[in-house]
Protein backbone atom coordinates (compact mmCIF):
# COMPACT_ATOMS: atom_id res chain seq x y z
CA UNK A 1 0.00 0.00 0.00
CA UNK A 2 2.73 2.07 0.03
CA UNK A 3 2.37 4.35 -3.14
CA UNK A 4 6.15 5.45 -2.95
CA UNK A 5 7.94 2.22 -4.51
CA UNK A 6 9.24 2.85 -7.57
CA UNK A 7 9.11 0.18 -10.49
CA UNK A 8 12.02 -0.50 -12.53
CA UNK A 9 11.07 -2.72 -15.59
CA UNK A 10 13.30 -4.95 -17.32
CA UNK A 11 12.18 -6.96 -20.47
CA UNK A 12 14.98 -9.47 -21.04
CA UNK A 13 12.67 -11.38 -23.49
CA UNK A 14 14.62 -13.66 -26.27
CA UNK A 15 17.75 -13.91 -23.97
CA UNK A 16 18.83 -16.88 -22.87
CA UNK A 17 20.72 -18.34 -19.29
CA UNK A 18 23.40 -17.29 -18.65
CA UNK A 19 22.59 -14.08 -20.28
CA UNK A 20 19.69 -13.20 -18.53
CA UNK A 21 21.27 -13.84 -15.20
CA UNK A 22 23.90 -11.64 -15.59
CA UNK A 23 21.17 -9.23 -17.17
CA UNK A 24 19.16 -9.23 -13.86
CA UNK A 25 22.17 -9.26 -11.59
CA UNK A 26 23.42 -6.51 -13.09
CA UNK A 27 20.21 -4.86 -12.59
CA UNK A 28 19.91 -6.08 -9.04
CA UNK A 29 23.63 -4.84 -8.03
CA UNK A 30 23.05 -1.72 -9.59
CA UNK A 31 19.62 -0.92 -7.45
CA UNK A 32 20.49 -3.19 -4.86
CA UNK A 33 20.33 -0.37 -1.97
CA UNK A 34 16.71 1.15 -3.09
CA UNK A 35 15.25 -2.59 -3.44
CA UNK A 36 16.69 -3.43 0.00
CA UNK A 37 15.25 -0.14 1.64
CA UNK A 38 11.98 -0.70 0.14
CA UNK A 39 11.74 2.23 -2.03
CA UNK A 40 12.20 -0.19 -5.04
CA UNK A 41 11.22 -3.53 -6.57
CA UNK A 42 12.95 -4.61 -9.77
CA UNK A 43 10.15 -6.45 -12.40
CA UNK A 44 12.13 -8.75 -15.10
CA UNK A 45 9.94 -9.95 -18.06
CA UNK A 46 11.70 -13.25 -19.29
CA UNK A 47 10.09 -16.00 -21.81
CA UNK A 48 12.85 -18.05 -21.24
CA UNK A 49 11.64 -20.54 -18.79
CA UNK A 50 15.34 -21.78 -16.98
CA UNK A 51 15.51 -17.65 -15.83
CA UNK A 52 12.15 -18.64 -13.59
CA UNK A 53 14.50 -20.90 -11.54
CA UNK A 54 17.77 -19.48 -11.86
CA UNK A 55 17.61 -15.50 -11.58
CA UNK A 56 15.20 -16.37 -8.80
CA UNK A 57 17.56 -18.78 -6.59
CA UNK A 58 20.18 -16.13 -6.98
CA UNK A 59 17.94 -13.45 -5.55
CA UNK A 60 16.80 -15.42 -2.47
CA UNK A 61 20.24 -16.11 -1.67
CA UNK A 62 21.45 -12.44 -2.12
CA UNK A 63 18.98 -11.56 0.21
CA UNK A 64 15.86 -10.59 -1.57
CA UNK A 65 12.13 -11.89 -1.85
CA UNK A 66 11.31 -12.92 -5.00
CA UNK A 67 8.09 -13.67 -6.89
CA UNK A 68 7.03 -15.16 -10.14
CA UNK A 69 3.86 -15.42 -12.16
CA UNK A 70 3.51 -16.55 -15.22
CA UNK A 71 1.67 -13.98 -18.06
CA UNK A 72 0.15 -14.81 -21.04
CA UNK A 73 3.41 -14.68 -22.99
CA UNK A 74 6.19 -14.38 -20.92
CA UNK A 75 6.87 -14.65 -17.11
CA UNK A 76 7.40 -11.78 -14.51
CA UNK A 77 9.87 -11.56 -12.00
CA UNK A 78 9.33 -9.44 -9.46
CA UNK A 79 12.92 -8.63 -7.09
CA UNK A 80 12.20 -6.70 -3.76
CA UNK A 81 12.66 -6.05 0.03
CA UNK A 82 12.23 -9.11 2.40
CA UNK A 83 10.12 -7.29 4.63
CA UNK A 84 8.16 -5.94 2.05
CA UNK A 85 4.47 -7.11 1.73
Amino acid sequence: MDDKIETVEVDIRGQVCPATLLVALKHVNEHGSNIRNGSMKLVLKTDNRDATVTIPDSAVNMGYSVNVEKKDNFYSISIGALDAR
